[in-house]
């Protein structure tokens, strides 16, 4: 009898085990190992690693290695036991450290076993992603004209500063990138002008051929670069076009990069268009601490400034509020690292919460929208805000020039194409222009992005969206605005980086805006000695002046004798900052 005791209560607990792991396991993907051998899985652990202090580091070298440290640390010490179950399982398995997680090929009766393990959180399944594009129209030859998204965010009075991306890495995941072709080879930074070296500057996740073409095998011959390359190729255009935009000038008569003096680095993370979470994933964590061809030596020293995500992840493709903190993790964590994230809006158009797939709806993407050459929004171009999580976050966050834009494609080609994905890469150009011209900048992530909103050119919307209205600065359609390159390399001239500093934009008020004769500074909570500047939209500085906050918080500014325009502010105490902009009239 008591032996019978024994056994019963040992299979409850073993009941009780196995009720426990297939709570952890998505019951989609529990459903689909049910009927099949083999599922691809994501297995997350519960603790993930505490990055909080990189805020407190000043260099973008510091922040980077730091993260990197803290995070693979906390992966090989979380991860240890499953890797070793899955070892000896023979499973094909990628394990990943800029999130807690792991890659696996596996049968239920081991994803089973895996959930039950204290460690693990949950296991997701491996959801597929898509191209943001709208419908190209292929041009050939070139002509002498620097393009006109070029000229409409003034990048090219940029160069007439001298600023022209210098000294700065530019990233593109995409579908790749045809590295010779002409617009863009000299500025591959695996390129010195007469040797290519692929380590560190090129990284392809793409192993398989993707189900979502249709193909009836999993012929590595149907996709025209193959798989896992190691040489930089585009197995679509989509991705050389991208990295044109943000860097290409074949030296003669094609102008088609915001930065033409920046360096690019590449990920193919689509098999001819088609992505799913663990190829982006794997990308981001590239970029985060790029590797040598062999996928061994991450060095974080290596990473770029700037990445461009020119692509989504849709329901329909599987992602949803159940596995979107993979990616927002990701992407958070790259930021820690001081890369800053641009993300395309999306093209589902202009109506009310169609901002609405990952990555654009996280908080720490830069997400951008599409404007056209008469500064209104691209019809295509998704407005916020974001609804698909309850959060009603505002996005965009701005815009750019994403209709009729030229750039360079595959076999030495040029092609005009519309898309938010042709937008996106306007604003990585114009970061790279703004380290070009404040070193300093490299790393700051969130004064970057402020300074790109607070510069920007503020454009309304005619209708409203729940609680937002279009008439609003910023708002659901254009957010701050559409960029302006110009303006914002100006403010990150004379803006200044340490360690106690922080933005703070919602602390200053300025009233009237617009002004006539004068304006009235509330500087909030801001409290010390303050220093007031104020510049034109050609960088001249108008009124400068010291301020004792804690006696006089308000200071009144005569701008009677001004010429009508946009004018930009920068308020700097020992422990905050804030800047923006108001209008002359």
């Amino acid at each position: 009898m008591k032996n019978l005791l024994l056994i019963l209560l040992a299979a409850l607990w073993l009941t009780a085990g196995f009720a426990q792991s297939n709570d952890k396991i998505d019951p989609k993907l529990y459903e689909e190992a049910i009927q099949h051998d083999l599922v691809e899985a994501i297995i997350i652990f519960a603790q993930q690693a505490d990055l909080a202090k990189a805020k407190d580091l000043q260099t973008k070298a510091q922040k980077g290695q730091f993260v990197f440290q803290q995070l693979t640390a906390i992966a090989e010490q979380e991860q240890k036991q499953v890797r070793q179950l899955l070892q000896t399982n023979a499973v094909n398995f990628h394990p990943f450290y800029i999130f807690n997680g792991i890659y696996a090929k596996a049968d239920i009766a081991l994803l089973e076993t895996i959930a039950q393990r204290p460690e693990v959180a949950r296991i997701q399944p491996d959801p597929l992603g898509q191209i943001q594009e709208a419908r190209p129209q292929t041009t050939t030859g070139g002509r002498d004209l620097i393009e006109w998204g070029i000229e409409m965010i003034g990048a090219n009075e940029v160069w007439a500063l001298g600023f022209t991306g210098q000294g700065v890495i530019v990233g593109g995941q995409d579908t790749g990138v045809e590295w010779e072709h002409p617009a863009i080879k000299e500025k591959y930074r695996g390129w010195n002008g007469t040797t290519a070296d692929h380590n560190y500057n090129w990284h392809d996740a793409i192993s398989e051929i993707s189900p979502l073409h249709g193909d009836t095998t999993d012929d590595e011959s149907l996709n025209p670069c193959g798989l896992q390359v190691d040489i930089p190729c585009d197995d679509h255009n989509h991705g050389t076009h991208t990295v044109g935009t943000m860097v290409g000038d074949d030296g003669d008569a094609n102008q088609i990069g915001v930065a033409p003096d920046a360096q690019w680095i590449a990920a193919r993370n689509m098999e001819r268009g088609w992505g799913k979470l663990s190829t982006y994933t794997d990308c981001f964590e590239w970029f985060l601490a790029p590797t040598d061809l062999n996928g061994q030596n991450p060095d974080p020293l290596q990473a770029p400034h700037v990445i461009n995500n020119s692509w989504g992840c849709p329901p329909i493709e599987g992602c949803n509020i159940d596995n979107w903190s993979i990616m927002e993790t990701a992407v958070n964590n790259l930021r820690a690292a001081g890369v800053v994230v641009v993300v395309s809006a999306g093209n589902d158009g202009a109506n009310c919460g169609k901002v609405q797939n990952p990555a654009s709806i996280f908080e720490g993407s830069f997400t951008v929208g599409a404007s056209n050459n008469v500064d209104t929004l691209g019809g295509f171009s998704s407005a916020g805000p974001v609804m698909v999580d309850g959060s009603m976050r505002l996005k965009p966050n701005v815009v750019a020039p994403g209709v009729q834009v030229r750039s360079c494609v595959r076999n030495g080609g040029y092609a005009t194409w519309n898309g938010t994905s042709m937008a996106g890469p306007h604003v990585a150009g114009v970061v790279a222009l703004m380290i070009s011209a404040n070193p300093e900048l490299a790393g700051q992530v969130e004064l970057i992005e402020d300074i790109i909103e607070q510069t920007a050119v503020p454009l309304y919307w005619e209708e409203d969206c729940e609680d937002f209205s279009g008439s609003a600065h910023p708002n659901t359609y254009y957010g701050y605005g559409r960029i302006d390159a110009l303006a914002a390399v100006q403010m990150a001239m004379t803006a200044t980086a340490t360690e106690e500093q922080a933005i703070a934009p919602a602390t200053v008020v300025i009233v009237p805006n617009p002004a006539s004769e004068r304006i009235n500074i509330e500087f909030g909570n801001l409290s010390g000695t303050a220093q007031l500047r104020i510049l034109n939209v050609s960088g001249q500085l108008m009124h400068s002046e010291t301020i004792n906050l804690d006696n006089l918080p308000l200071a009144t500014v005569n701008v009677s004798d001004w010429n009508a325009g946009l004018y930009y502010y920068t308020i700097e105490t020992p422990n905050n900052r804030a800047m923006g902009k108001f209008v002359k009239q």
